[in-house]
């Protein structure tokens, strides 16, 4: 079989645990390339093993972060780029389905995939979603210069925000698996590095200014849930309840919980902020860039 005129990039630091289902399942991929931040558990080995090319990647504090790094300094065979993180996993059905895309022709600069994840040991179908628009054409993709480089928790990947396309975004229909073969304490560890970044974000406004470029109803919607009341508890509310994350049973009630705390943390360390008492930890190398 002809293999996908796709370049995927995954970006690792410290996955032995993930990177070789990772790469099995896109191997019907013209080319995998694995970028490496100097891992220590043997990561960059189990990849090349696995047949991916390996690049080595040294952040030196600023811009560009890496998934820009990539698309600025990497000698692709392809213009089509698939970003996937080391725990993420490809379907067959999200494979044929690129496929054809390439066949036929895209349409789009870039395209969402909706994440499906598993947490504590189930598949999660109805309280977890996410969407990202991770298949691009590099050549009409730029992640922007967001201005967190004094949040140290953050470090050398961009934040939750999307590349800007000069073009139009499709939405592709076939799921991507979260597969994260790390124990709990690597997700929670990660998404307080999150709340970090959001709470210093939101402190002084850079995170709504970063906003303008979604649609007006996301950002309608965004405005909203920033000025209710109880904000964990509606996220609880939504994922385990609108979402019908009940339908998940333990799996999902605790999810929810989860998202709640999330955003619990958030408001907390912004209320630290506000106060003047720090909240986060800040990099000693940059002040704010507004």
């Amino acid at each position: 079989m002809e293999r996908i005129p796709v370049s995927v990039i995954v970006m690792t630091r410290d996955e032995a645990a993930n990177i070789v289902a990772c790469l099995d399942s896109v191997r019907d991929f013209a080319e995998r390339v694995v970028v490496d931040s100097a891992s220590g558990d043997g990561t960059a080995e189990l990849a090349a093993a696995a047949g991916a090319r390996v690049v080595p990647f040294h952040w030196n504090g600023r811009y560009p972060k890496k998934k820009q790094w990539c698309l600025d300094t990497l000698t692709l065979a392809h213009d089509w780029v698939l970003y996937l993180d080391a725990d993420e996993r490809m379907t067959p059905e999200l494979t044929a389905e690129i496929a054809a895309l390439m066949t036929a022709g895209p349409r789009h600069a870039g395209y969402y995939i909706s994440g499906r994840m598993r947490f504590i040991g189930r598949r999660l179908r109805f309280g977890a979603r996410n969407h990202k628009l991770a298949l691009l054409d590099r050549r009409h993709a730029r992640y922007p210069d967001c201005p967190d480089l004094d949040v140290a928790a953050m470090w050398e990947v961009e934040g939750h925000y999307q590349p800007r396309l000069g073009g139009s975004a499709g939405r592709l229909q076939a799921p991507l698996l979260h597969e994260d073969a790390k124990p709990l304490f690597a997700w929670l560890e990660r998404h307080n590095r999150y709340s970090d970044w959001e709470a210093t974000l939101r402190n002084d406004g850079r995170l709504q200014a970063m906003a303008e470029g979604e649609s007006r109803w996301r950002r309608l919607l965004k405005r909203l849930l920033d000025r209710a009341p109880a904000r964990p508890l509606l996220v609880f509310l939504h994922s385990y309840l609108w979402r019908l994350g009940v339908l998940d049973g333990r799996a999902g009630f605790h999810y929810a919980l989860a998202r709640a705390f999330y955003y619990w943390q958030i408001g907390l360390k912004l209320g630290e902020l506000k106060a003047g008492r720090g909240g986060v930890e800040r990099s000693p190398r940059h002040g704010p860039r507004l």
